[in-house]
């Protein structure tokens, strides 16, 4: 059986993927196997694909387009080896990537993932050195740390920089499959919930960044507002913390919600964590709708008001109070545009911009 096994997705790269296989077969480490999952590609990506013959590679072609998770559970079904890594077909691999994470996994049997660095690269492979270097270099913390990190601030971890052990994860689901952007960040989010990760901090990868923001993540309206609504159903995932213990080494500042508390309070202190940040419309989305859901069952919102006097007015207090839609911008916004004549555009932009 192989050690590792890179699932490598593809989808409309035809430019890129055969560079993407190559990185991965003069690997300096070569006890692996490959597995492409072409997601219904409509160019001649699969004919790039079939070009290459070696016995480390094995293809499956879905007939139509049914999303990266979907490609992405198949490969790691198909999987047979101890570790897997990703790697998107626009990406590729430095030499010694699987090297150096094998090595490191092999002496930290604690560790459930190992990352790494990720050097920019434009659409023919050059380095884009000096530009969005900072995006994937954080440094390490414990998972407890990492959980206050992703809920406060979000994703910042590389994707196809990972190499997980398969025994971590379990089954093969292991991507949302309603997800389309965030399906990373919704596993190191449940990966963390268990296990501890590090990241070397050492560039392992080649990201690429795609002119026009062409990107599965690039910065398009369509990509902007999934990510809102997605972030808004992966922030559950910090629902299944079920004792206090660690609760507090997630959130220190829970502290302020009393001590022996009964674990039917932990949706309660979650959502008003989130309600602190107040300028994130997906942390005002899974607040409310946590304290909605909470109330409907009358034992817990009994229990709630005896311990924090908090009640079913009160809740709808809350909904009346922040804007979770940011309805009021979008009203004010369209009477201003209705009344551009009596307002400068400066003006207009200075006064939205500023919002």
């Amino acid at each position: 059986m192989p050690k590792i096994s890179v699932i490598i997705p593809s989808y409309n790269h035809e430019k890129y993927v055969s560079e993407a296989i190559k990185s991965v077969l003069k690997q300096t480490y070569q006890d692996f196997e490959i597995i492409i999952v072409d997601d219904g590609s409509t160019d001649r990506t699969v004919n790039e694909i079939k070009k290459f013959d070696s016995k480390k590679i094995r293809l499956f072609e879905f007939g139509i387009n049914q999303g990266a998770a979907v490609a992405e559970n198949k490969g790691i079904y198909e999987s047979k080896g101890e570790y897997v890594s990703i790697l998107n077909s626009d990406d590729v691999f430095f030499p010694d990537k699987l090297e150096k994470q094998v090595a490191f996994l092999s002496s930290h049997p604690h560790i459930g993932a190992v990352f790494g660095y990720a050097q920019s690269i434009d659409e023919d492979g050059h380095s884009l050195k000096g530009k969005d270097q900072n995006d994937f270099q954080e440094t390490n913390k414990s998972r407890f740390e990492w959980m206050n990190y992703f809920f406060y601030h979000g994703n910042c971890l590389c994707h196809p920089s990972v190499l997980i052990r398969k025994s971590c994860i379990g089954g093969t689901d292991w991507y949302d499959k309603r997800l389309a952007q965030l399906g990373d960040f919704d596993l190191w989010i449940r990966l963390c919930m268990e296990h501890e990760i590090y990241i070397i901090p050492e560039d392992l990868i080649g990201y690429r960044y795609r002119s026009g923001e062409a990107n599965a993540s690039g910065n398009r309206p369509d990509v902007r507002k999934r990510s809102l609504w997605e972030r808004i159903h992966v922030l559950r995932n910090y629902l299944n913390i079920k004792d206090m213990v660690n609760l507090l080494k997630i959130f220190p500042k829970a502290r302020i919600y009393g001590k022996d508390i009964d674990p039917d309070m932990i949706p309660f202190i979650l959502a008003n964590l989130a309600l602190e940040i107040y300028d994130s419309l997906a942390h005002l989305n899974f607040a409310l709708g946590t304290l909605f859901d909470q109330f409907n069952d009358k034992t817990i919102a009994d229990k709630i008001f005896k311990r924090y006097n908090f009640s079913y007015p009160d809740l709808i207090k809350l909904t009346g109070k922040y804007d979770a839609y940011n309805l009021i911008k979008v009203k004010d916004l369209s009477n201003d545009l209705s009344n551009i004549k009596k307002d400068s555009l400066a003006g207009l932009l200075k006064r939205f911009l500023c919002l």
